[in-house]
């Protein structure tokens, strides 16, 4: 098993995980806005993506988090924050049950609900596809990640399909309730309020089952890829609430 980091700027760990098969890479503006604030700000990338190594088959989330378990402990930093957008907050939030002791506070961004249609589990892996059409994949990312207005040809670059794959069966692998219904640390809910993945209906879904661990931020012209749509206002929202948690 090896897992590479990348790692910015001084202070209390945060971590980046990031959305199914794509790579930590995209998030430098993020990381770098968040290590200007007066953070460690570490991206681990997943299991076959750079020089991340481990084995993709026959894997749950719950090996996903030991990945990042790895990376804290190794950091020898204290307990960390995890960042968990889309499809990292799966991990995250895995990270957090199975390992409290390594865990501050979860921070999940463009987290789908619990319950969302599962086509568009299965159009993710086509926007994924390059074996497919642009035109057509274009459709599908601008579906289920842009916000309108915003250029989703941005992403028709930067895919793993294998990891796409490894990830979505990871996730199928593992019984929701080893995660979903545990909070330990507080929560920042970072959504988007053009997510198809978490109607508005939902707003109140993690807090109205956690209370006031729970802090629920929306930003408004963004959809589930948030990153690219809008760095400043994550980074802001992000650190807001890292200064509010105790030390």
């Amino acid at each position: 098993m090896q897992i590479e980091v990348t790692a910015e700027g001084d202070g209390p760990s945060v971590i980046l995980l990031l959305s199914r098969g794509r790579d930590s890479y995209e998030y430098a503006p993020v990381a770098e806005g968040i290590a200007e604030q007066g953070f460690r700000v570490l991206r681990p990338q997943p299991r076959g993506i750079g020089d991340s190594a481990g084995p993709m088959d026959g894997i749950t989330l719950h090996d996903l988090a030991d990945d990042v378990a790895a990376v804290i402990e190794h950091e020898d930093n204290g307990p960390a924050v995890v960042v968990g957008h889309a499809y990292g907050h799966f991990v995250a939030r895995t990270l957090a049950a199975d390992h409290p002791e390594l865990v501050r506070g979860v921070v999940i961004a463009a987290a789908g609900a619990r319950n969302y249609p599962p086509h568009l589990s299965d159009l993710v892996t086509k926007s994924a596809d390059a074996a497919l059409p642009e035109q057509e994949r274009l459709g599908y990312l601008q579906t289920l990640f842009f916000a309108p207005g915003h250029d989703a040809s941005i992403w028709l670059d930067g895919w793993y399909p294998e990891v796409t794959r490894s990830q979505r069966a990871a996730t199928t692998a593992t019984d929701k309730n080893d995660w979903w219904p545990v909070a330990k640390q507080p929560i920042l809910d970072l959504q988007s309020g053009q997510d198809p993945f978490r109607p508005r209906e939902t707003v109140n879904e993690l807090r109205d089952a956690f209370g006031d661990l729970v802090t629920v931020a929306v930003i408004p012209n963004a959809s589930h890829a948030q990153i690219p749509e809008a760095p400043n206002a994550v980074v802001d929202e992000i650190t807001q609430w890292l200064k509010t948690l105790p030390a």
